[in-house]
């Protein structure tokens, strides 16, 4: 799958070069997005993440219907969005959300 970045601060994270305070996270919270993101990366499809039952890959509903998600880890979870273009499927990470934050 061909990734794409939403917002510039994802891509950074992911190649390690945040500077950005108000995007910092804890290093192992950084090291599992970029093992999550190479995973999406190194998928041929959405049903190759279903294997890795810690991802908790699911889509969700309500006002976030269309937007698919997997967990970073216990307390993170990775938004994005899937199409297909000329074959290929392109993943758009959206959003890195803090679990507890979220069902505030």
């Amino acid at each position: 799958m061909l990734i794409v970045f939403k917002q510039e601060y994802l891509s950074n994270l992911y190649y390690n070069q945040t500077t950005d305070k108000k995007h910092r996270f804890q290093p192992e919270v950084v090291k599992k997005y970029v093992k999550v993101v190479n995973i999406l990366k190194n998928a041929k499809s959405v049903e190759d993440l279903f294997p890795f039952v810690s991802l908790n890959y699911e889509k969700l509903s309500g006002d976030k219907a269309g937007i698919e998600s997997v967990r970073v880890n216990d307390k993170y979870r990775l938004e994005f969005v899937t199409t297909r273009s000329e074959g290929e499927i392109i993943v758009t990470i959206c959003n890195i959300l803090e679990l507890s934050n979220h069902y505030q």
